[in-house]
């Protein structure tokens, strides 16, 4: 997948959606799956699977856009490897926890502006949700988790916001602060 191909999937996305249902596999001739989206105001990610051949394991990145003018402008991207198997659901016992961050990303919104101070950031965050959780609360927003278990969720204010995974009835199953470095920790009783 080259440059191109990463902005006109992006674009779509932004302007239809995820598929549903969500892809569980890599269509023939393409070496990218589309794992997860999310808006939040005027800022978004897109997260794609990426396979590569030869590779011990499978690759995810996330592309940030800031919309402005009416259209979404791509600020840059970010990516890391995932370890197990990327399309496989585990449980809360095998995660050690409901809800893990394993990656994240931060660009420049206002790269144009004149001096140094006063950046304004858009970050994002890679997260998997263990098989109990049907969805994942951030502030407002209540994110479908899809069938792979991967969740993007982006923000643009300087404090990171708290993200709760939900059981299907609706009760908190575990928090994680987007805010605090990556650690395991215990998931909520």
């Amino acid at each position: 997948m080259n440059d191109h191909e990463v902005h006109e999937e992006c674009m779509r996305l932004l302007r239809d959606g995820m598929p549903v249902p969500a892809p569980t596999a890599f269509e023939e001739g393409r070496d990218f799956l589309p794992l997860g989206l999310d808006v939040d105001g005027d800022v978004a990610v897109v997260t794609f699977l990426r396979r590569w051949e030869g590779a011990a394991s499978a690759f995810v990145e996330g592309w940030t856009f800031h919309r402005r003018d009416g259209e979404w402008r791509e600020l840059g991207g970010a990516g890391g490897s995932v370890p197990g198997e990327p399309l496989a659901r585990s449980s809360s016992g095998e995660m050690g926890r409901h809800l893990l961050r394993y990656g994240s990303g931060r660009t420049v919104r206002n790269s144009n502006r004149l001096l140094p101070w006063g950046a304004k950031w858009v970050n994002e965050a890679r997260l998997r949700a263990s098989a109990e959780v049907a969805r994942v609360r951030v502030g407002t927003r209540v994110l479908d988790v899809p069938p792979h278990g991967h969740v993007a969720v982006v923000w643009g204010a300087r404090r990171g916001p708290v993200a709760e995974a939900l059981a299907d009835d609706g009760s908190v199953l575990d928090a994680l602060d987007l805010d605090r470095t990556a650690v395991p920790g215990r998931a909520r009783a």
